[in-house]
């Protein structure tokens, strides 16, 4: 829901680590680096080191914010490394709430955790496809036209995003105990971000209107 917004200060804010990293490292290799400290954080929750997953779950967002605003300042952005880029977010978007189901095995937090999937599986499917069409249909729509767009392809905005995502993950490793309630509000509110991109596309694209 904020991410529109927080784009627009991210490479500010990371200017200095980005002078740093941008002469050293390749923008795929820092989105790799990335993924390598998500996966990490997911182990620890596996584990039951809930500081150590906190930490490396900041961290791995901290370094995920680098690929992108490295790529733009070196003249290195390119199609593979947004689809990279995509590609090991999700994987470590899924890893994690899979590390704290695998250290706390009651059946209703496993229950949980399949609807929080199954949520992801729904949203990924509601903006994804819907990026797809504002691209095919760009020079028609605004949306998809708005100067200094900062990530590879157009998205849909809904109640959840990823800063959202990043605040309840950190949550749920912050407050293990209250760990159901958070995966079903969390799982509640992304399905909601679903709907929301449903009803966006209604009469915007060829046959979605009566």
């Amino acid at each position: 829901m904020f991410d529109h917004v927080l784009r627009r200060g991210k490479d500010h804010l990371l200017a200095p680590l980005v002078r740093v990293a941008g002469s050293r490292f390749h923008p795929n290799l820092i989105s790799v680096a990335a993924a390598v400290i998500g996966v990490a954080a997911a182990v620890a929750l596996a584990n039951g080191a809930y500081g150590l997953a906190a930490a490396l779950w900041v961290s791995n967002r901290l370094v995920d914010g680098l690929d992108g605003a490295v790529a733009r300042a070196t003249g290195q952005t390119s199609e593979f490394g947004g689809y990279l880029d995509l590609m090991l977010d999700v994987v470590v978007y899924s890893a994690i709430p899979i590390g704290f189901a695998l250290h706390r095995p009651e059946p209703e937090v496993f229950l949980a955790v399949t609807l929080l999937l199954a949520a992801c599986y729904i949203n990924i499917t509601s903006w994804l496809y819907l990026s797809v069409l504002i691209e095919r249909h760009r020079q028609s729509r605004e949306f998809a036209a708005a100067p200094q767009r900062l990530t590879a392809i157009a998205m849909p905005r809904g109640l959840v995003e990823g800063a959202e995502t990043i605040v309840a993950y950190l949550v749920l490793m912050l407050f293990p105990d209250y760990a159901v309630v958070i995966l079903l509000i969390t799982a509640a509110a992304i399905l909601v971000g679903a709907v929301q991109r449903m009803i966006w596309s209604v009469g915007r694209f060829p046959g979605g209107g009566p």
